[in-house]
């Protein structure tokens, strides 16, 4: 009798243990959802439409605590959202968003922050990665000028 109970316990604990992995962390998932009006504003050449989508994004990383998300990736998403939202045009607010993709490419890997799968793509041409909401190929960093540029590198689900 036991063996069955403590066989069982453990089945719950297991199943409990799969489902908190499986979770949306909700502050992580604003935080895309921030990091995606970024990227689509790049894509448009909106340099105004930028700054206050970089401004969003850093007022969400600045209130994720270091259990969501370790300190080194907060400051570097911090860091980067400032230089991006207080940039003096399209093509310096470009230039660090190459890094913001990174982080948050590696805090994707890491952490369930969307409940749709989430595209990874890549332009050769800028040698840089970004995530997306979809397949289609709409270019951050070359916006208009070769927006379709690029392809899906992996998928995150």
């Amino acid at each position: 009798m036991k063996k069955h109970i403590v066989t069982f316990l453990f089945s719950v604990f297991a199943l409990l243990s799969a489902n908190a992995q499986t979770k949306t962390n909700p502050q992580l998932s604003k935080l895309y959802q921030n990091y995606i009006s970024v990227k689509s504003a790049l894509a448009s050449d909106d340099f105004k439409k930028t700054s206050v989508a970089a401004g969003e994004f850093l007022k969400t990383v600045s209130s994720i605590n270091s259990k969501s998300l370790d300190e080194k990736k907060l400051n570097s998403l911090k860091s980067d959202a400032k230089i991006i939202s207080s940039a003096k045009n399209i093509d310096a607010q470009r230039k660090p968003f190459y890094r913001l993709s990174e982080v948050m490419i590696a805090v994707a890997t890491e952490n369930k922050i969307s409940e749709k799968t989430i595209f990874v793509q890549y332009c050769p041409m800028a040698e840089g990665s970004w995530l997306s909401n979809e397949k289609q190929i709409i270019n951050p960093y070359y916006g208009s000028s070769m927006l379709k540029c690029g392809s899906v590198k992996s998928e995150i689900k």
